[in-house]
């Protein structure tokens, strides 16, 4: 079969449930993914031939994304901040939002930091490991730390930072039990330059604005919060960074768009410095950063 008469039937089976650009893009994620092919060169060659098992794989990919399943836990990848992780059911699909965040982080440490001064980060919720392993792939003084609860979580984390060759100390916390914050391996670590973390923040409440492939496929532990604490665990991670940050250290998250102000309150109330609330690209209120006096 034609890699353009495949394309057709894409579109023909999907075009109604996604619109016509995303299943394109679905199409040459899993051409690229699955041959190393990019998109000019259907174009280049519009006579490209795929053999038997290159056709039964792209109708595989075809009936999950009927079944609205994410194509990157399809495919069993994404790409963030310019590297390639390993995703499955059990992490969160890294967004570009917190692409933004991870970029803020970068410019700041390079910004601030002189002659390779070594800095720790701690990442607090690390899921796939995307945030934790992008900065220490992009901020070589860095020694980085990342902390989650789930097991399944923290496995694949592991693996994908092998595969972009980078050191990371991966722990396994809850990071509402104060066990964590009064463990051996964090008081071992002693202070930290950088907290960051993309905690839990959508109330369940919001569940009717979640697309069906993140609401019926995503980890809802990595997700929600009840209604009536919806900043639990921005309070703990607060009331942590209080005590195991340096002076002048950092505090980074990822936010809840809607609930921008009673997060920066958290920090107001903390007694943080240069606090700063941060529009992403889509113009909500979506990253927040602290510093401890």
């Amino acid at each position: 079969m034609k890699a353009k008469d495949l394309k057709d039937i894409f579109h023909k089976e999907l075009d109604q449930i996604y619109g016509k650009d995303e299943v394109a893009s679905f199409f040459y994620l899993s051409l690229e993914h699955r041959l190393s092919v990019a998109r000019i060169q259907l174009q280049l060659d519009p006579e490209f031939t795929l053999s038997k098992p290159e056709i039964d794989f792209f109708f595989e990919i075809l009936e999950g994304l009927k079944q609205q399943k994410p194509i990157q836990y399809l495919l069993g990848e994404t790409e963030f901040y310019g590297l390639l992780f390993k995703v499955n059911d059990n992490v969160l699909i890294p967004r570009p939002e917190t692409e933004e965040l991870v970029d803020w982080i970068i410019k700041d440490v390079k910004y601030k930091i002189q002659n390779s001064e070594t800095i720790k980060i701690l990442d607090i919720g690390t899921g796939s490991g995307c945030i934790a392993i992008s900065l220490a792939k992009h901020l070589s003084e860095a020694q980085v730390f990342a902390v989650d609860i789930s097991e399944s979580a923290l496995e694949v984390a592991k693996e994908n930072a092998d595969s972009n060759g980078v050191e990371v100390k991966f722990i396994k916390a809850d990071i509402l039990e104060s066990s964590l914050w009064e463990g051996v391996a964090l008081r071992q670590m002693g202070f930290f330059d950088i907290i960051v973390s993309n905690p839990p923040y959508v109330r369940k409440l919001e569940k009717q604005e979640i697309k069906p492939n993140v609401l019926d496929n995503e980890p809802h532990l990595a997700l929600f919060v009840e209604n009536e604490k919806p900043l639990i665990f921005y309070k703990a991670i607060t009331d942590f960074a209080v005590n195991k940050l340096k002076s002048n250290g950092s505090l980074y998250f990822e936010i809840n768009q809607y609930l921008g102000q009673q997060t920066k309150q958290l920090l107001v109330d903390a007694e943080f410095k240069a606090i700063e609330l941060r529009k992403d690209l889509n113009g909500n209120d979506r990253m927040l950063k602290g510093t401890k006096k």
